[in-house]
């Protein structure tokens, strides 16, 4: 079916950053700081706030631009308090971010890159309290981080999965664009056409491509299938999902999944060097896609983005999605200066102002701002069709991950199928059986 895109509405998403920092600041001073930046001596004379720094962890910072972006703003509006980052392996985030927490060499904040961990950091005692930070009702994904009225991070993004895709292959093969009321047999059906006639043509193309993350099949069927429940341990839904992905595979449409790790495939490179036609990937990438262009580690090329296809029609009005909210919390090993700082800097990212920076990168905030609306789709390079704004506006957005002791390890479970499955060394529905036998055994009892 065709849909009239309509025009005009306005919302933001937040995307996930992550931000930590070293355990550190001048614990030796006499006199404390204040969060209006200035210092009272033993005199009761007030005196310039001395410079305080504090660190912040990040990931990819060469092709993703928000954590400077963050950083730059906060330090312009609080010239006291410089932002620090600190790298780390985006593959591997929470693996070295709980090593560091348990070693006491951890950041003075970092980021909750997802909700799957949440419940880990904020069970075992590594997240502060900071329930005095003031957040507006219209701030997206705050509650994901509150635990018995207690809040222990702030979210300065929001993010929802996209079908991103090239106008120039899609012309080049002679196949229609995406018109928003795709379903996945549509995606798949284009995707074929699409490699036949790009081979054809002899061009090397894919018609899509899927990354290797779990998320790419399980985040959509968890958001869409309307019983999906991951804590229940019954995967049964997930199994038409993977078998539509092989089918794909198959038909040499989608890069296989050992292709992809034994050959290190990423996928702003896939997409971003015209390697595939289609990308299902979260709203992030458009950022990340406008930094490379930018440099040249992009190509030059007509794209847009379109809603995720649905699991059939009855969605495609409001388009049903996934991606949990991206926030910062504190190291609760911090001092109190630091701690008074930080807390200054979750009050920032979780401000319109910090959300017109992040939209001006291409990046969809927590907070829904029209001003950072009208910036986001005024920025150069990036697409102003209706179907883009649509795709960008309207969007019923679910999380991935429930904020549970289970989650963790469920997904863990699920992510050893999602790899055997791909791998084909067992069938869907064996390998979604296996899951659920290694669930109810080894988590739920």
């Amino acid at each position: 079916m065709k849909r009239s895109i309509l025009t005009g509405v306005t919302a933001l998403a937040a995307a996930t950053l992550v931000l930590t920092a070293c355990s550190s600041g001048d614990g030796g001073s006499d006199s404390t700081t204040s969060s209006g930046g200035t210092e009272t001596s033993a005199a009761g004379e007030e005196e310039a706030a001395e410079p305080i720094t504090i660190s912040l962890a990040a990931w990819s910072l060469a092709t993703t631009p928000e954590f400077q972006t963050l950083a730059d703003a906060f330090h312009e509006a609080n010239p006291d308090i410089t932002v620090e980052l600190k790298e780390y392996d985006a593959a591997n985030y929470d693996t070295q971010m709980i090593a560091d927490l348990a070693a006491g060499s951890a950041p003075d904040m970092y980021v909750l890159k997802n909700l799957k961990n949440f419940f880990t950091y904020q069970d075992g005692g590594q997240l502060l309290d900071v329930s005095e930070v003031e957040l507006s009702d219209d701030v997206n994904g705050a509650d994901a981080y509150v635990v018995d009225d207690v809040t222990y991070g702030v979210p300065y993004r929001q993010d929802a999965w996209y079908l991103y895709y090239n106008k120039d292959l899609f012309d080049a093969a002679g196949v229609e664009y995406p018109d928003g009321s795709w379903t996945w047999e549509d995606y798949d059906a284009a995707a074929v056409k699409l490699t036949e006639a790009l081979t054809a043509a002899g061009n090397p193309a894919k018609g899509t491509y899927q990354h290797s993350w779990q998320s790419t099949v399980q985040g959509f069927a968890g958001a869409q299938v309307s019983d999906a429940d991951l804590l229940s341990g019954e995967w049964e839904y997930l199994v038409p999902y993977y078998e539509r992905v092989l089918a794909l595979q198959e038909a040499g449409a989608q890069v296989e999944l050992g292709t992809i790790t034994t050959n290190s495939l990423t996928y702003q490179a896939q997409f971003g060097t015209q390697q595939a036609a289609m990308m299902p990937m979260g709203s992030w990438y458009v950022a990340t896609l406008l930094a490379q262009q930018e440099s040249g580690d992009a190509n030059e090329f007509n794209w847009g983005f379109a809603p995720a296809p649905q699991l059939d029609d009855s969605t495609v009005e409001l388009p049903v999605t996934f991606a949990d909210p991206t926030g910062i919390g504190i190291n609760p090993a911090v001092d109190e200066d630091v701690a008074a700082a930080s807390i200054k800097f979750l009050e920032f990212i979780a401000s319109e102002e910090a959300a017109t920076a992040l939209a001006e990168i291409g990046i969809t905030p927590a907070v829904p701002n029209e001003t950072g609306t009208t910036t986001y789709f005024g920025i150069a390079g990036i697409p102003t069709d209706d179907l883009s704004k649509f795709a960008f506006s309207t969007h019923d957005v679910r999380p991935e991950n429930p904020v549970a002791a289970e989650t963790a390890k469920l997904q863990n479970i699920l992510g050893e199928a999602h790899t055997a499955i791909l791998a084909r060394t067992v069938s869907a529905e064996e390998g979604i059986k296996q899951a659920m036998d290694r669930a109810k055994s080894e988590v739920l009892g």
